[in-house]
């Protein structure tokens, strides 16, 4: 069997094989979160989130909705040199994003269940 042959019915194969796997996929939740930032973030963001009393302080001063706080987590960028990560239960995390072209740090206290807004502040705020 020559090279063109061989090189053909291997084509033939993959091209079959991705269109079941877009068959299976499609629809489905499917994603590729190796970095850490990417696998921090989806697991904060998978949890119930409950809001500490300085939080939410922060949120009604500024007028800031749930939703809003939940794509700053999600599209955010975790500061792991500021992080406690080697704690035994809660994890705590410092989420870094911009909001209205104001830089935005977020703590978090990641457990098993829930995910705890310790504090929200303006980066350059007094």
């Amino acid at each position: 069997m020559k090279f063109t042959q061989r090189l053909g019915f291997y084509l033939s194969g993959f091209a079959i094989g991705l269109i079941i796997l877009m068959f299976f996929l499609n629809g489905k939740d499917a994603s590729c979160d190796y970095g850490p930032n990417a696998r921090t973030v989806k697991n904060i963001s998978s949890k119930k989130f409950v809001y500490s009393g300085e939080s939410l302080d922060f949120i009604r001063l500024h007028a800031l909705d749930s939703n809003t706080v939940k794509n700053l987590i999600k599209f955010g960028s975790v500061d792991f040199s500021k992080s406690e990560r080697e704690l035994d239960s809660c994890k705590v995390y410092y989420i870094e994003n911009s909001y209205k072209d104001r830089n935005m740090i977020i703590k978090v206290q990641n457990c098993n269940r829930i995910a705890t807004i310790k504090f929200i502040n303006y980066v350059d705020s007094e």
